[in-house]
């Protein structure tokens, strides 16, 4: 947990990047991130050298003899604002688009860093608040990168590449991950979800056991985004919470040249997959990969990396969470109807869970829901829950409230039972495939929900015309009253 000391250093630090003409939000943490990842490869070479001196195993060291002074640790020793601005400017950063092998995710995440920081008084004062914070505690430091990610939510128009974090822990929680799976994100921004299931992992003590770390480390998780400064994000927000080889690649998705980029991902790869893909309405479908053309033949993209999706996972366990706009579920264009059929009677559709239209204020009201499924097999039944809290006010503030219904939706989800859950009332129950078939595979929870009716109890009838004989009688006085009145 981060102290409320260290949340004002970051608030302070982010006012004086706006003063000094640097106002976009993700051009600011990845300043930072840059600051962060200088200072932790400064630590990881020292460690390096260590363990060189102490076992003479061969170790790759990341800066030569004449580099020494480009080092996190020696920059700091610089007390002139203005040398080490140009320090940096004219030699740590060219180092930094050199590091790494040719082709690989560190030479492709840095190949085009630079450094927008022209104060030299802000450049010190970054750097004062990144010596400051304590990267050695694995905790700590994932929860202040975390804090500082979550200035893009109030940041206009680039809190799209935020999905809210209770959110993101429901959907992991609903897949329980497991320590020897692939997890991928082919939308993947800042990383949300993989680092939520790192922190799922570690939750359930997977990180620290020997048989899984190498795996955890360099084989687990793998995300996709064509925004660079996305990819450093993403890239600075896993290692920050313990995962030093994250496969963050930059490559967009639907493009028809993922496969030949990356033919052991694109398809047939993943166990899980958990994503909020984006949904901005069309693209130009002259570069979507043909495949996921044959299964969908639209621009949407929500369809399309639905198709995507379900190419990526495994034939057999692969399964999914993702977030999609209500207009998928019942859509009636003939793209609509291909995908839900295909998600249904082609693969196990398991889930549907409605979200609240404010879960991504104050910059989007859509609403949306969670699509759970796994590839192949053959859907039997399907839980629907009516999720309309999830533990924040609905409104642009979000802010805290006690209404939550995400802690019963979860336990409802892995205690669902179509034997059971027959109350269309509820808020959560369970629909036969062949009734969703008999409606064209709608899948919009108010199709099969059934409304509460209200049952009146009325008085006798002899009861109810003694009162209407009063009430003439009463009537009848009153005009009389009046007749004498006037």
């Amino acid at each position: 947990m981060i102290t409320g000391e260290q949340k004002s250093r970051i608030d302070k630090l982010w006012e004086e990047f706006w003063t000094g003409g640097i106002t976009n939000p993700l051009t600011v943490i990845e300043q930072i991130s840059y600051l962060i990842f200088l200072r932790m490869i400064d630590k990881r070479e020292s460690d390096a050298e260590r363990k060189k001196a102490r076992t003479k195993a061969t170790v790759t060291l990341l800066y030569g003899k004449a580099e020494q002074h480009l080092r996190w640790s020696q920059l700091r020793t610089e007390t002139d604002p203005s040398t080490l601005l140009k320090r940096i400017r004219d030699e740590v950063f060219p180092h930094l688009r050199t590091l790494g092998r040719e082709g690989s995710a560190l030479r492709d995440h840095n190949k085009d860093a630079q450094l927008f920081i022209q104060k030299p008084s802000l450049l010190d004062a970054a750097m004062r608040m990144v010596d400051a914070l304590p990267l050695d505690d694995g905790d700590v430091k994932g929860d202040l990168y975390e804090y500082l990610l979550s200035k893009l939510t109030t940041a206009g128009i680039n809190g799209q590449f935020r999905t809210p974090r209770h959110i993101i822990k429901f959907m992991v929680e609903m897949m329980a991950p497991q320590p020897t799976e692939v997890v991928g994100d082919p939308a993947c921004g800042t990383a949300g979800f993989l680092v939520a299931v790192k922190e799922y992992l570690d939750k359930h003590g997977h990180s620290d056991v020997d048989r899984y770390r190498q795996h955890i480390q360099e084989k687990m998780f793998h995300g996709f985004d064509f925004d660079r400064t996305m990819l450093h994000i993403a890239s600075m927000n896993l290692a920050l919470h313990g995962v030093e080889e994250p496969n963050i690649r930059s490559q967009d998705s639907l493009s028809s040249n993922f496969v030949d980029r990356y033919p052991g991902l694109a398809k047939n790869a993943f166990d899980v997959i958990l994503a909020n893909p984006p949904f901005k309405g069309s693209l130009d479908d002259k570069d979507v990969a043909a495949d996921l053309l044959r299964v969908v033949k639209t621009k949407k993209t929500e369809l399309l990396f639905l198709a995507l999706i379900l190419r990526m996972l495994k034939p057999t366990g692969g399964r999914s969470a993702t977030i999609v706009p209500d207009g998928v579920l019942f859509g009636s264009s003939n793209a609509h109807k291909e995908v839900r059929r295909a998600l249904v009677e082609e693969n196990t559709l398991q889930g549907v869970i409605s979200l609240p239209s404010g879960v991504f204020k104050p910059y989007a009201g859509v609403s949306t829901a969670i699509l759970v499924f796994a590839r192949g097999g053959a859907t039997e039944e399907v839980f629907f829950y009516d999720l309309q809290a999830d533990g924040y006010s609905l409104d642009d503030k979000r802010q805290e409230v006690k209404e939550n219904d995400l802690p019963d939706a979860l336990e409802r989800w892995k205690k669902r039972n179509g034997k059971k859950d027959k109350d269309r009332t509820a808020k959560h129950f369970v629909v036969p495939v062949g009734e969703i078939r008999e409606k064209d595979f709608d899948l919009s929870i108010n199709r099969y929900k059934e409304a509460v009716h209200e049952v009146t109890e009325h008085e006798p009838p002899k009861k109810i015309i003694g009162r209407l004989r009063e009430l003439e009688k009463q009537i009848a006085n009153d005009l009389q009253a009046l007749e004498r009145m006037l």
